[in-house]
């Protein structure tokens, strides 16, 4: 349930920056909330139910007033005030989302065993990109148990040309299953 919340919030959000044409600065905000609102000490205090609720909202407001501004800091404090603190990372992801698909770039992961050097992941990038007709934003992670090759996400597709995955399909093949 946590993840529709978060969709929802994010989904509000976006709409409302684009309204202002304040896409960007949105996005700074939410940054600044999540650095903030993920710092442990900070969530003892705006997670601790002996503390008055409005008195939470109170502390958060201060805390967030000057780095992320009135509209980053009412954003917490409506966090606080429906003890949603734990989906403010998600929050961020689903508004990054909503700001990539109303520009026209996706997000695609690549995995790999071994870290890929500066120019492997530019070609990837591009090869991707090129492929999509689009604008593709790549992170890239390590996972040794791969062994080798690659695992693509794109969006909700999967391209398992790893190793590991190789293996395992030789290996049905031989036992005849």
């Amino acid at each position: 349930m946590a993840g529709a919340a978060a969709k929802r919030y994010a989904r509000a959000i976006f709409e409302l920056a684009r309204e202002e044409g304040q896409v960007e600065e949105w996005g700074t905000r939410l940054a600044t909330v999540g650095q903030v609102l993920s710092r442990q000490d900070v969530r003892v205090v705006l997670s601790n139910p002996t503390i008055p609720r409005q008195q939470r909202q109170e502390a958060v407001s201060r805390i967030l007033d000057d780095s992320a501004g009135p509209e980053g800091a009412n954003l917490a404090k409506l966090l606080v005030g429906a003890n949603r603190l734990d989906d403010v990372e998600r929050i961020e992801q689903e508004y990054q989302l909503l700001v990539d698909e109303a520009e026209g770039r996706m997000r695609a992961t690549a995995t790999t065993a071994v870290e890929l050097s500066a120019g492997d992941y530019e070609t990837l990038a591009g090869r991707i990109s090129k492929q999509m007709g689009r604008e593709v934003r790549l992170t890239a992670d390590v996972d040794p148990a791969i062994i080798g090759g690659l695992v693509l996400r794109v969006g909700d597709h999967v391209i398992d040309a790893s190793l590991a995955t190789r293996l395992r399909q030789l290996r049905r093949k031989l036992a005849g299953v």
